[in-house]
């Protein structure tokens, strides 16, 4: 990481490096250092940039090309996953149990790999929650929190950070539940950060960086449908 451009964590204006900059080996890997302040993190959102580091390391930001979107009409429901959706099994709600959300997906990772949700990235989404940016949506069975996920809402977009489940399905049952009830709230697009096969499942897709950083310029400045999470925070919504 010797030619990687370290951020000033005193920088008031959060700079970072344009994009376009971002290595090829490791894919994506823009800067390090800087802060985990709400502002720097949000700037890095609507840039097309988000953190992800282990213990010990610095912070490292990252914008991968390809980038993996999720356009929530093109989601799809296989038949199997349409059947559970059918069982009504999981009350899906947003919001009720965000600190519970991000420990359950900090804890949902291979021991052995260790996890890159770091204590410091748990307190920093949490206080993103608490100012009403970071959201959480919860899979319930009989009264128990079996499954989630949670990420940032911005403008017409939303984030997705990472997901858990503890029961077969349920976090795919949330997701899908969620994909829906942000489609008809007029949010434009999902990122899913990078490829992965449970992903494309779901109808995800890789479109370009320049892509992806074209779209957020316009629907991140979009500042109504961010605002309605929280209005809906701690209710049922299915």
């Amino acid at each position: 990481m010797d030619n990687l451009q370290w951020l000033d964590p005193f920088d008031m204006h959060y700079h970072f490096p344009d994009v376009s900059e971002a290595l090829t080996e490791p894919d994506g890997l823009l800067a390090a250092g800087g802060d985990l302040s709400a502002e720097r993190i949000m700037k890095a959102y609507r840039c097309g940039i988000f953190p992800w580091y282990s213990d010990g390391q610095p912070i490292l930001w990252w914008s991968p090309d390809p980038r993996l979107v999720l356009y929530p009409e093109k989601l799809k429901i296989s038949r199997s996953l349409r059947k559970r959706l059918r069982q009504q099994e999981f009350s899906i709600t947003i919001n009720r149990s965000f600190t519970e959300v991000i420990e359950a997906c900090s804890q949902s990772r291979d021991a052995d790999s260790g996890t890159w949700i770091t204590e410091d990235m748990k307190q920093a989404y949490i206080h993103l929650h608490q100012l009403g940016h970071a959201h959480s949506v919860e899979a319930w069975k009989d009264g128990k929190l079996v499954g989630g996920l949670y990420g940032i809402a911005s403008g017409q977009v939303f984030f997705g950070e990472s997901m858990f489940t503890r029961e077969t399905d349920a976090s795919k049952v949330a997701f899908a539940h969620f994909v829906q009830w942000l489609q008809q709230r007029d949010f434009k697009l999902i990122d899913c950060q990078v490829e992965s096969a449970h992903l494309i499942s779901l109808g995800a897709e890789n479109i370009s960086r320049e892509a992806f950083v074209k779209k957020l310029s316009s629907l991140c400045d979009v500042q109504k449908n961010a605002g309605q999470l929280n209005d809906f925070s701690g209710k049922e919504i299915k």
